[in-house]
């Protein structure tokens, strides 16, 4: 009996090992530099690459089917119109609910692009108008006020000029904010022992604080006006933001409670940020690094860092008969020297991020 059981386990192993006898409908979406149209019809790219070969050492019969859009493709798994799917489709929970992923075969997180001659006196602006630069002003001015209110605790019915309540609470409050710019601070000083301490403290410690403040606001604006206004997601919030319509992307700025214009594709999205119509644009970055390399350079450029972490994999209707044998494949393959070749020659680096 045991004996049987061992043998059928082994068979049902076989079957879903064994390549289907029919040929199967791969679906695909442009995406470069992982899935490209060429003028005759054919695909290639890195998934497109990395599809085939699998398929020729599995030996599974396909044709490629185009789709217009990632939810058309997500869509045509799902209903079972399409055996798999193969492009930059990135790995969600929402998705997972209707589909199936392989195992990941690259790792990559959302890049930002700006325009390269974006006006400094924006930047410069928009800088002064931020949230920082009103919070770094209000902890100076709160700093003041504290002082202030000691100073009047102090002095109110020993000097004059802070005695009475609210009058008096006025006017330490003045005398606490000339003295934090060192100008005038002498005139209508405390005139108590413990009052003069504390204003002894404040003016040392207030040339210390606008020093920094001074730094900082010098050192931002510098940047800012060299580099422009956006270096990171933080940055995406003051300023107006793009992105493709109906992508992994709109759903993790939607989480982030982010305000953003979408567009249908990259390339209408990159147009209208050289156009000065937003200025940022965010997507995938190979893939915005790529469009932009090979048809923005002179506009737009990409910033150095990304956010969020996202996977791309190989689409798979539930409970699909092709997962266990594609998720060894996949995993054959990314860790072969041909994957590294590959990356190296496309995107090149020898690694996803």
């Amino acid at each position: 009996m045991s004996l049987a059981m061992l043998a059928f386990g082994h068979m049902l192993h076989a079957q879903e090992r064994a390549a289907p006898d029919r040929e199967l409908v791969v679906a695909t979406k442009a995406a470069p530099p992982f899935a490209m149209k060429q003028t005759d019809g054919s695909w290639s790219g890195i998934s497109i690459a990395l599809w085939k070969r699998i398929a020729d050492r599995e030996h599974l019969r396909f044709r490629f089917v185009e789709t217009q859009s990632v939810p058309d493709l997500l869509d045509g798994i799902a209903n079972g119109t399409f055996d798999a799917g193969v492009a930059a489709v990135t790995v969600t929970a929402e998705r997972a609910r209707s589909v199936e992923f392989t195992h990941p075969f690259y790792n990559t997180g959302i890049g930002i692009a700006v325009p390269i001659n974006e006006n400094p006196w924006v930047s410069i602006g928009r800088a002064l108008l931020s949230f920082g630069f009103f919070q770094a002003v209000g902890v100076l001015l709160c700093f003041a006020m504290a002082v202030g209110f000691l100073i009047w605790m102090l002095e109110r019915r020993k000097t004059e000029h802070f005695g009475g309540g609210a009058k008096g609470l006025g006017s330490s409050f003045w005398w606490s904010t000339i003295a934090m710019t060192q100008a005038g601070a002498a005139q209508n000083a405390p005139a108590t022992l413990p009052g003069r301490i504390v204003a002894m403290g404040w003016m040392i410690a207030s040339v210390i604080a606008i020093a920094v403040f001074t730094a900082g606001i010098t050192s931002t604006l510098t940047r800012r006006g060299l580099e422009g206004a956006v270096h990171g997601f933080n940055d995406l919030r003051s300023v107006r933001v793009g992105a493709v319509a109906n992508s992994a992307t709109t759903d993790y700025l939607g989480r982030q409670r982010l305000s953003f214009r979408t567009f249908p594709d990259i390339q209408s999205g990159l147009s209208a940020l050289g156009g000065g119509k937003i200025d940022a644009f965010v997507h995938d970055k190979p893939l915005l690094t790529w469009m932009v390399r090979n048809d923005f350079s002179g506009s737009v450029r990409v910033v150095d860092t990304s956010f969020s972490s996202e996977s791309y994999a190989i689409v798979l209707p539930r409970n699909s008969a092709l997962r266990p044998m594609l998720d060894l494949a996949v995993l054959d393959q990314v860790e072969s020297d041909w994957w590294q070749q590959t990356l190296f020659e496309t995107l090149g680096t020898a690694r996803s991020p």
